[in-house]
């Protein structure tokens, strides 16, 4: 299986505070041959993570894309 490439831009729904979690909007989008792009809104403490969450998130949906097209 080819590792799964990707990036991740960010936007602010709602801002993290000391009392509260933010929300965020992560698209992320692969590279070839995983060029799928997915829109996720993840709770986060600041961006950075939220990013981070959604790649793994991503790179988990593609790996089971993946292995669902080897299993037929």
């Amino acid at each position: 299986m080819e590792p799964v490439l990707a990036n991740a831009t960010v936007d602010v729904i709602r801002e993290s505070t000391p009392q509260k979690i933010g929300l965020f909007r992560v698209n992320v989008w692969g590279q070839p041959p995983y060029a799928e792009t997915r829109i996720y809104e993840i709770m986060a403490k600041n961006d950075t993570l939220a990013a981070q969450q959604g790649i793994r998130r991503f790179v988990s949906e593609m790996q089971t894309v993946s292995q669902q097209g080897n299993d037929q």
